[in-house]
């Protein structure tokens, strides 16, 4: 009996881990952004010429948005709870710092979410079956999604409001209230190892914001 109870748990443990998919600790994700059609043309063509880039080591995140007009860099660590987000706007450079307390309330809109799975629905991307996924927050806004199953990134606090989603966000849609869509896609992931410089953070060369 004992024996059979510890076989079955085993097949258990196996199959959960099968469904929930390979935890990525190391990958490099490219995502196209683009607007609704509707959006303006201008605003449509900054998209265009702007991309997301998400590394993923370990514990750490980095997250780089970089536009014509702009750079933003998130790092966010699992370890600790904070995260650090860089700025540059031409010549000037900022930095904000936040501790676990303070990255919390930044991320408080997200509180009451609810995620609703549609497994019936899916699309391939980058060679991967992705799954829809639709976020609804408190405010009224919305976030429609695929997600890889095959994949699980290690990190996924730095996308507070994917954190409950189980597998890598490959394609998402945000729709603010009585505002346009902007979507970003993926274009391309690469699971070699991502350098431990990568999330060094600057110690000169920015102004700190509180």
């Amino acid at each position: 009996m004992k024996i059979f109870l510890s076989i079955t748990v085993s097949l258990l443990m196996f199959v959960t881990a099968m469904s929930q998919g390979r935890v990525v600790a190391d990958c490099t994700v490219t995502y196209a952004i683009s607007a609704d059609e509707t959006s303006n043309k201008d605003v449509n063509e900054s998209l265009k010429a702007s991309t997301k880039t998400v590394y993923i080591r370990g514990n750490e995140s980095r997250t780089d948005l970089v536009s014509p007009s702009f750079i933003q860099s998130l790092l966010y660590s699992k370890t600790t709870g904070s995260a650090v987000i860089l700025r540059e706007f031409g010549n000037n450079k900022f930095m904000t710092k936040m501790d676990a307390k303070t990255w919390a309330a930044e991320n408080k809109k997200y509180e009451g979410m609810t995620v609703s799975l549609a497994n019936n629905e899916t699309k391939t991307i980058l060679g991967y079956e992705c799954k829809k996924a639709v976020i609804q927050l408190k405010d009224g806004s919305a976030f429609t999604l695929f997600y890889a199953t095959a994949i699980v990134p290690s990190v996924k606090e730095f996308e507070y409001q994917f954190k409950d989603i189980p597998g890598f966000v490959m394609e998402f849609e945000s729709q603010e209230a009585e505002s346009k869509r902007i979507r970003y896609t993926a274009t391309k992931i690469n699971l070699s190892p991502v350098q431990a410089s990568r999330f060094d953070i600057p110690t000169s060369g920015y102004r700190l914001l509180n």
